[in-house]
């Protein structure tokens, strides 16, 4: 597998079996690939071109989304998939087991709450006998006239999502998606957007620690919700840097910095499973941790539009879904990946949304492994 580094200047030697060995150079200047043979280039070079035949080919097929170029465009199917490998856990049987009506009770309680804040708005006098009245509605009321979802929503565009971030050289996707839940849930309780600390998790949350996650060797969103629980919180990112996409490897657990004050999650819920409407649901509360699978090579080259490329329900990779939506006559979940920017569309995916999708489990199993915080 090849490398990516912070500098290096591109191989300039021509090989006339290399057709397209201008454009490969200009791939390998704007990703600073390194090399460390000829062999290694030639290899590379193959791997690129059969990827660069194949976005043709898709771009050419009228589909929904497009593929194009980026720092994955140099390695083969098992590299890819190697890459992927390391990234999740497989959920534990004890953290499967879900009562539905957590979620429930969840939007009840919302609902309620946005109910007595109208009463307490439009009737200052809390004896008057219509603020009792309205109170008495509002602690009885139909909830049903509440269960259908809006249209669409967008965490990013309410300012509950932080910038795009690189999981880089390490199977660390879990803990970005943990931290993208995380900060999420805490814009919406307190008004603030705090970037947190990936790294902490890699470093921390292990046996070791009394955590239950491998660092750069896999986790689960739900390992972590329980270890940030136990911990009283997470430090921010610029507080605990990450550095494991470019070591490939945790460090010791450093715990010189301090807690974001009221970061301690006091629960977490898992949305059920395999039903459009309920992860829609929760969308509206929260941007939700999900694992999918990402194996495929038209996930690895995505660029734009609304994935529907055939995928199946194999959960290798942890994202972070922030809205849903139509557009172009597709309806669509956005996600947030940990690739950073130059992979796909600025670093987001979109997802075809409906049943059609694996029987009801979604676009790569997008719906039957979600969950989020409760600060």
């Amino acid at each position: 597998m090849f490398a990516l580094v912070l500098c290096l200047a591109a191989v300039n030697a021509f090989h006339p079996d290399f057709p397209l060995e201008g454009k490969f150079n200009e791939w390998v200047s704007e990703f600073r690939i390194m090399f460390d043979s000829d062999q290694h280039y030639s290899a590379v070079y193959k791997n690129w071109e059969l990827n660069h035949k194949y976005i043709e080919f898709v771009n050419n097929d009228n589909r929904t989304y497009t593929l194009g170029h980026n720092q994955f465009s140099g390695m083969s199917d098992d590299e890819y998939r190697a890459f992927l490998n390391k990234d999740l856990m497989d959920r534990d049987v004890e953290l499967a087991s879900f009562d539905g009506s957590k979620v429930d009770k969840i939007k009840e309680k919302l609902d309620e709450a946005k109910c007595l804040y109208g009463c307490a708005k439009n009737h200052k006098n809390v004896k008057n006998i219509e603020t009792v009245k309205c109170v008495v509605d509002c602690l009885d009321m139909d909830m049903d006239s509440f269960d259908s979802a809006a249209s669409s929503i967008d965490w990013v565009e309410k300012g509950a999502v932080t910038g795009v971030k690189n999981q880089g050289q390490c199977g660390s996707c879990w803990s970005f998606s943990t931290t993208g839940a995380l900060e999420g849930a805490y814009f919406n309780k307190y008004g603030k957007l705090v970037s947190f600390s990936e790294q902490e998790l890699v470093d921390c949350d292990n046996f070791k620690n009394g955590g239950r996650d491998h660092g750069c060797n896999g986790g689960l969103m739900d390992n972590a919700f329980k270890w940030i629980k136990g911990n009283g919180g997470l430090c921010t990112e610029s507080a605990y840097p990450y550095v494991s996409g470019t070591t490939r490897t945790a460090s010791d657990c450093k715990t010189g910095c301090a807690l974001v004050e009221n970061s301690r999650i006091s629960s977490f819920v898992d949305v059920p499973k395999s039903s459009d409407e309920e992860m829609m649901s929760a969308l509206q509360i929260t941007p939700i941790a999900v694992a999918i699978q990402a194996d495929q090579k038209d996930f690895q080259l995505y660029k734009s539009g609304v994935f529907t490329a055939d995928c199946g329900t194999k959960l290798d990779h942890g994202v972070l879904l922030v809205g849903y939506g139509s557009k172009d006559g597709s309806d669509y979940y956005r996600i947030k990946n940990s690739w950073g920017t130059t992979w796909g569309d600025d670093g987001y995916i979109y997802f075809g949304r409906g049943d059609k999708f694996n029987n009801g489990d979604g676009q790569c199993g997008v719906l039957l492994q979600g969950s989020y915080p409760v600060l």
